[in-house]
């Protein structure tokens, strides 16, 4: 993201990123799942800076890891373009599909049977610190949050781009197809043999996202004109 504000910067557009509640520097507990949280946190970005007179004009999220431009995790500026309608442009970058899937690489097959039992499952990194707590309540958020219906709920007048590598070991190129099957105004852009952090291809991705944005502000410039 640093790397895609520079790309914005060098064009001349602004942007803004920032750490939900509860993750990096910003105050408040972390929450497993929880995306329409991360929504609502979104939103008091955006209203903050309408209220500044700078009112944004393209949402960036990449995963699970903000841009007059804010960038957050892939599912979250989706299911912020389907509750508040007031975003014409968003970029999805490796955003899954199906919350379902995943959930067994980071706890274990047995993840639901051990919520049930002991209320809780402390999951660390591999240095033994970093823990975090999903609770049964969060865990049913994650799993009571349906990308597919969300997605029905964005306007056709909202320009969405999902970009996914092909060699993405995270979340499976399959769920960028599914994405670019059911959201209206959609383009998809896969980039060959990139991971799920583009290490090699940082360049690709940066110029994919500036490309995107800066047609998008053009086209709502001629509208207005």
């Amino acid at each position: 993201m640093v790397n895609l504000a520079v790309a914005l910067e060098n064009e001349g557009i602004s942007s803004f990123r920032f750490d939900f509640a509860g993750n990096g520097e910003s105050e408040g507990t972390f929450q497993f799942g929880n995306y329409r949280r991360e929504a609502d946190d979104l939103h008091s970005v955006v209203e903050y800076f309408s209220g500044a007179k700078r009112a944004p004009s393209a949402i960036v999220g990449h995963s699970e890891v903000l841009l007059k431009i804010v960038t957050t995790g892939g599912d979250a500026v989706l299911l912020y373009a389907s509750t508040y309608h007031d975003i014409r442009t968003v970029v999805n970058v490796c955003g899954r599909y199906d919350l379902k899937k995943g959930i067994e690489e980071c706890l274990g097959k047995d993840f639901m049977e051990v919520i049930k039992k002991e209320g809780f499952i402390d999951v660390k990194n591999k240095s033994g610190d970093g823990n975090y707590r999903v609770t049964e309540e969060s865990m049913m958020d994650r799993l009571s949050t349906d990308m597919h219906e969300s997605c029905l709920q964005i306007d056709k007048e909202c320009r969405v781009v999902t970009i996914h590598g092909t060699a993405n070991e995270v979340i499976p190129v399959e769920d960028a197809l599914e994405f670019a099957k059911i959201i209206p105004n959609h383009k998809l852009h896969l980039i060959e043999g990139a991971n799920h952090s583009y290490t090699s291809h940082q360049a690709e991705l940066a110029s994919l996202v500036v490309d995107f944005i800066k047609a998008a502000l053009q086209q709502d410039k001629a509208t207005s004109n």
